[in-house]
């Protein structure tokens, strides 16, 4: 019984390569992962070197949580994918909460923010886990006063703001546009899209095949970050409600975003809690086509893949990671 699989996967690993590196097909799908040549930023915040450099101080600055304990980098460390490598987020006192940080890679390009989609902008989100009585836990009128007794800050913010001085909708719109600066680095993939056939492994370009293919997997992870920017339940055992605690439809029961592969390797644990330690797992559970129930993803649906190709679309998608991007820590003003 156990040569019928190996049968197959020798089968597999002999598809001829050289017909993929030669496909016209496969040549225009390639085009629709190509990466952007520059980053959006919206018109009612514009970027500015200075207002990056600004949002970068506060992304690292202690004084925005009540207890001077947290900064926006305790969840999102650019050591670990701009995660925080554990299943659940640390909470203000010390608690794991239900859900894991989601990555801020990549976020110029996102839509609506958390795992449910509650925040409809990147700034808005960062009021978010700054006010969270669970998270960093104070009042943005603390910070701003707090922030007001520091001359260095009072002097970047009349040089981003001027005649505005200290103010609530500085600090968001500048950490969000230093956010939007955080952008995956050219991964292997990336050259292999632009022409260099050597770039990425034979096994990961059958699982792209595969990826793009059979396993489904590009309905859902679409465009050169691989997110829809959509919400769907995978059929993960969870008691959390996802996106239906804002949106009161059954639809969107136990539905999270799609979140973007990039530097993927980087990131786990996996999925909106965490729950999955490795790509394998991930693989697997998309392979079992999850819980069946109403809410259930009209994509997710039991496969047939041998282990072969597991490993091959998770050869795919290290190749997603992309070089390592130096972050240095600020200066903070005092």
């Amino acid at each position: 019984m156990r040569l019928i699989p190996l049968f197959l996967t020798l089968i597999w690993m002999l598809i001829p390569l050289r017909a993929l590196a030669n496909d016209p097909a496969l040549d225009a799908l390639k085009q629709a992962f190509q990466r952007p040549t520059s980053i959006p930023y919206p018109q009612e915040n514009p970027y500015s070197a200075e207002k990056a450099q600004l949002g970068k101080m506060l992304f690292f600055d202690q004084r925005l949580s009540k207890n001077f304990n947290m900064n926006c980098a305790t969840c999102h460390n650019p050591s670990l994918g701009w995660e925080d490598g554990v299943k659940g987020a640390f909470g203000g006192q010390g608690e794991t909460l239900s859900r894991h940080s989601p990555t801020i890679l990549n976020m110029a390009w996102g839509k609506e923010f958390f795992w449910d989609g509650r925040a409809g902008s990147l700034e808005e989100q960062i009021r978010g886990p700054v006010e969270s009585p669970n998270e960093m836990n104070v009042s943005l009128d603390t910070v701003v006063e707090r922030l007001s007794q520091v001359p260095g800050y009072r002097t970047w913010f009349d040089k981003v703001f001027p005649g505005k001085g200290i103010h609530t909708d500085g600090i968001l719109k500048a950490i969000a546009t230093y956010e939007r600066t955080i952008v995956s680095g050219t991964a292997p993939f990336d050259l292999w899209v632009s022409g260099d056939d050597a770039a990425i492994s034979d096994s990961a370009k059958r699982g792209f095949k595969l990826f793009t293919g059979e396993a489904g997997c590009g309905a859902c992870h679409t465009g050169w970050n691989f997110t829809d920017n959509k919400f769907h339940d995978v059929g993960l055992p969870t008691e959390d409600e996802g996106r239906q605690a804002l949106t009161n439809q059954a639809k969107d029961r136990h539905a999270f975003k799609t979140p973007g592969l990039r530097n993927i390797r980087q990131r786990a644990p996996y999925m909106h809690d965490g729950s999955l330690q490795n790509l394998e797992e991930v693989v697997w559970h998309y392979v079992s086509g999850g819980i069946p129930r109403a809410s259930l993803s009209s994509e997710m649906r039991a496969l047939t893949l041998n282990q072969q190709q597991v490993k091959d679309l998770v050869a795919f998608m290290d190749s997603l990671t992309g070089a390592d991007q130096p972050v240095s820590l600020p200066i903070l003003p005092y």
